[in-house]
């Protein structure tokens, strides 16, 4: 052994595990896509013809610590899955269509399943958005990250036309607020949850409470994050105008939606207009923590709201149907100064 694998650093190990990448990596692509995964840098050929005037987006986030949820798990597909359709949803809500996506996972010593586990699922959610992984970084260092710990970021680019943008300006008084529902607490939230469920009430993560209805905490803990793009593109196929879009993640309903809403304009949102899911009563009722405060850290099964026409909510309504979401009138925008009021 080398002195620097002595060292913590399994350079060897790495090449043997990004090997595999361009087999695994196959169907997480997309036209535009060049290059090879490999290169120091991904390409992508940024032409759109259909477009008069392209604007790129990009975002870039993290899965937050329902990674130890993961890592305590041994499952990982789950947390890659999180991230690229947490990043889709960041600029899907502002109009864009997905093209490219980059990862970078840092670690204190490369464990083979969890970065098999994690490319796996980052190359499923990436195939099942149309979205190419063009490359990443994998960083080993040790004593920065604990034994078996690691970190998830990710960076997405996609486009937009620039006069399809969805930046809340077409927010008006009257109109509707529709939410579409979440599978669970999808990437936000889990440092409170951790610690009322299992530090404060010894909770395990084989445990299942009846408020679950038979699923084990963990599996509901790592239900992958939605990812709402797919049905925001038929909106538009469809000739849907939304005049906005936000999705639901850490600050919350009043953080979210106030920073889409014009300086005119309130949303008043009806907390018993949609069913919560089990796993928001039992974090409530276990922290005793206050509807407010669950409403601020918390999306409470609301993944995305979409700021329309109150005349074109049936049709949405409708299409969500068709697409396998559930999705509720959740609320209104009133006028009033930029605020959110939950009733």
């Amino acid at each position: 052994m080398d002195l620097y694998a002595k060292s913590g650093v399994n350079l060897q190990l790495a090449r043997r595990m990004k090997a595999g990448l361009p087999a695994l990596l196959r169907r997480a692509t997309r036209p535009g896509a060049l290059g090879r995964v490999g290169a120091f840098g991904g390409l992508f050929r940024a032409s759109f013809p259909k477009m008069r005037d392209p604007v790129l987006v990009a975002s870039m986030d993290g899965v937050g610590t329902k990674l130890r949820v993961a890592v305590e798990m041994r499952r990982y597909e789950t947390v890659g899955q999180d991230l690229v359709n947490h990043c889709c949803n960041d600029i899907a809500v502002m109009g864009a269509e997905p093209l490219f996506f980059l990862d970078y996972l840092g670690t204190g010593k490369l464990e083979p399943a969890a970065f098999r586990g994690v490319l796996a699922g980052l190359a499923k959610a990436c195939a099942e958005a149309r979205v190419a992984l063009l490359g990443g970084e994998t960083a080993q260092m040790p004593g920065i990250y604990r034994q078996g710990d690691f970190d998830l970021v990710g960076t997405i680019v996609g486009v937009v036309e620039r006069k399809a943008i969805l930046d809340g300006s077409r927010i008006r008084s009257g109109d509707a607020i529709v939410g579409l529902a979440s599978t669970g607490l999808h990437t936000n939230g889990y440092s409170l949850a951790r610690d009322i469920l299992f530090r404060r009430n010894k909770l395990r993560l084989s445990a299942r409470p009846r408020e679950l209805g038979g699923a084990t905490l963990g599996e509901t803990l790592l239900r992958v994050h939605r990812n709402y793009s797919p049905f925001l593109a038929a909106l538009r196929r469809m000739g849907i105008l939304l005049h906005g879009a936000s999705h639901i993640t850490g600050g919350g309903f009043e953080e979210n939606i106030s920073r889409i809403l014009p300086a005119r304009c309130a949303a008043v949102v009806r907390r018993d207009a949609w069913p919560v899911p089990p796993i928001f009563d039992l974090i409530r009722r276990r922290g005793d923590v206050s509807a407010a405060e669950m409403h601020r850290v918390f999306n409470m099964g609301v993944g995305l709201a979409l700021f329309l026409s109150s005349s074109a909510v049936p049709s949405v309504l409708r299409a969500a149907r068709r697409h396998g979401l559930r999705a509720f009138c959740i609320g209104e925008v009133v006028a009033g100064r930029r605020a959110v009021r939950l009733v």
